[in-house]
């Protein structure tokens, strides 16, 4: 009985790693973008709704940036290391 429940947690473990890793296309994620927009109030096809695009595309260029220099560790380098 534990070998089985070793197994299946195991099983399960991974099934979650492998749904983490799930990622969005394009499409989609202009797609959530352009709701997110929409639920904010901004109408499509308006000069507004077009800079609240390019705002979440803004934050998460940002994002991505900054995830990338927090894990660079040359980048992070102690002061003495120059």
């Amino acid at each position: 009985m534990a070998m089985m429940t070793t197994r299946l947690l195991t099983l399960a473990a991974l099934g979650l790693v492998l749904a983490g890793c799930q990622t969005m296309t394009a499409q989609e994620r202009r797609a959530r973008d352009e709701t997110t927009c929409a639920s904010y109030g901004f109408r499509r096809g308006t000069d507004a709704f077009a800079t609240c695009l390019q705002r979440i595309e803004l934050d998460r260029r940002a994002e991505s940036r900054a995830f990338r220099y927090d894990n660079d560790f040359v980048m992070r380098r102690p002061y003495y290391w120059y």
